[in-house]
């Protein structure tokens, strides 16, 4: 069973899912850290794996970027592939002095003045909540492997806020929303999780921050992201 966006059939699709928005990123995901991993979506580019992890079957899948992007993704997968859960992993720029480059933010909450939430589901709010019990294990993992976390607020833009003046663009928000960083997907993931029973949550990895002036290399960001990788596949199996 196809869909517009993916062609896998719907066996080929684990229950649980690791969703990067790279797909580059997904195909080194596949090939480091799953074993018998078997591309099983090409469509349009973003590409999709299916192996094991510590026994434990596992679908990795891109999102692309943007809130229009991973709307379709993640609602195809959930709605069409049966998928339980789905663990966002990603970047992020910092909003918080307290928030460092190669910080590792787990997700609460996600903010957003996207009008996706609306248009799909008539859902007014601009808050949405990630999945307490995904969350409850992620802490759990992350203790266990002496990874520290961020947690709080996000805000999910559809702008990339690299390119705006940082003060003018918080000015959009409200001002007790104390975000620790912006990003721009989580918060369309988590309003399609809510509105279809499904559980979400979402981890990032501060790579930027006005706040400071690091640049990180290629290779610092990959170990970076290797943490949270792993923090994100320990969590689901």
């Amino acid at each position: 069973m196809a869909t517009v966006h993916i062609a896998s059939e719907k066996g080929e699709i684990a229950s649980k899912v690791l969703m990067p928005g790279d797909p580059y990123r997904a195909r080194y995901i596949a090939e480091n850290f799953l074993e018998d991993a078997k591309c099983i979506n090409e469509t349009r580019g973003m590409l999709g794996y299916t192996g094991y992890y510590k026994g434990k079957r596992i679908t990795v899948f891109a999102s692309g970027m943007g809130g229009p992007s991973i709307g379709i993704y993640a609602y195809e997968l959930y709605h069409f592939y049966d998928v339980q859960k789905i663990i966002r992993i990603g970047t992020a720029g910092s909003n918080d002095k307290s928030v460092k480059v190669k910080d590792v933010i787990l997700a609460d909450n996600a903010y957003t003045l996207s009008s996706y939430p609306k248009l799909f589901f008539n859902d007014s709010s601009n808050l949405f909540a990630s999945s307490e019990e995904l969350n409850k294990k992620i802490r759990e993992i992350a203790l266990e492997e002496d990874i520290s976390l961020k947690e709080g607020t996000i805000i999910t833009s559809d702008v990339f806020d690299a390119y705006l003046d940082h003060e003018t663009y918080l000015s959009n928000y409200p001002k007790d929303l104390n975000a620790l960083a912006c990003e721009m997907e989580a918060a369309i993931l988590f309003a399609i999780g809510k509105n279809l029973g499904k559980q979400a949550t979402c981890l990032l990895t501060v790579v930027d921050s006005v706040y400071e002036d690091i640049k990180l290399s290629s290779k610092e960001r990959e170990q970076s992201l290797n943490d949270m990788i792993l923090l994100a596949l320990n969590s689901l199996v």
